[in-house]
C-alpha cells in the first residue's frame, strides 16, 4: 500500500512552516482552477520520477504527491516507488480534501474536470458506435471496445482516454499559472 497523508497532517507541517515539496499531478487547467498554495503542477502525462528528486534540495526530503480526489496521486507514489523512492506520500483526498480541511489555495478559472471530460467522451462515443451499428452491424464493436476500456479503467485505476484527453490544448495553460 502507498503512503498517505492526510490533509490535516499536510495543514499542520505548513503551519509549522516546514518546506515542502508538494507536485499537483493534475492538468495544467485544472491545477489553474484551484490548487494549494505550496504545490508546484507535473501533470502525472509528463512525471519523470527521477528528474523530480534530483530537484530537490536535500535528496531526503520527502515528497508530497496530489491530485483532485487521490487516484492520479496513487499512480504518481507508484511511479516513484517502482523508480525506487519510498520517501513518496500521497495527499489522502486530494485537493477537494484539502481545501475542506482549510489548507490554504489558489483559485482560478473555472475548467471541466478530466474525469467528466471522459464520461463525456466515453458515453459519446457509445451513442455514435450504436448509431452506426445501424450501418453495419459489426461497428457495435465501437461501442463494445469503449466499454472494455472502461472495465479496464475501472479495474487498473489507470485510465487511457484520460491521459489523451489531458494532452487536449483545452486542457493546457499557456502562461505561467
Amino acid at each position: 500500500m502507498a503512503n498517505v497523508i492526510s490533509p490535516p497532517e499536510l495543514l499542520s507541517l505548513v503551519q509549522q512552516g516546514k518546506s515542502l515539496e508538494l507536485i499537483d499531478v493534475r492538468t495544467p487547467a485544472e491545477f489553474q482552477e484551484v490548487h494549494v498554495t505550496c504545490a508546484r503542477n507535473v501533470p502525472l502525462d509528463r512525471l519523470d520520477p527521477a528528474h523530480e528528486v534530483q530537484t530537490l534540495a536535500q535528496p531526503s526530503q520527502p515528497i508530497y504527491v496530489i491530485c483532485k480526489s487521490g487516484g492520479r496521486g496513487r499512480q504518481a507514489v507508484d511511479a516513484f516507488t517502482q523508480a525506487g523512492f519510498a520517501n513518496v506520500f500521497n495527499v489522502d483526498g486530494g485537493t477537494t480534501a484539502c481545501a475542506a480541511a482549510g489548507l490554504p489555495v489558489v483559485r482560478g478559472k473555472k475548467v471541466m474536470s478530466l474525469e467528466r471530460q471522459v464520461r463525456i467522451a466515453a458515453g459519446s462515443l457509445v451513442l455514435v458506435g450504436i448509431g452506426l451499428s445501424f450501418l453495419h452491424p459489426y461497428l457495435i464493436g465501437l461501442s463494445a471496445f469503449v466499454g472494455a476500456g472502461l472495465v479496464f479503467a475501472g479495474i487498473t485505476d489507470t485510465c487511457g482516454m484520460g491521459l489523451v484527453l489531458a494532452r487536449m490544448p483545452w486542457n493546457q495553460v499557456s502562461g505561467k499559472i
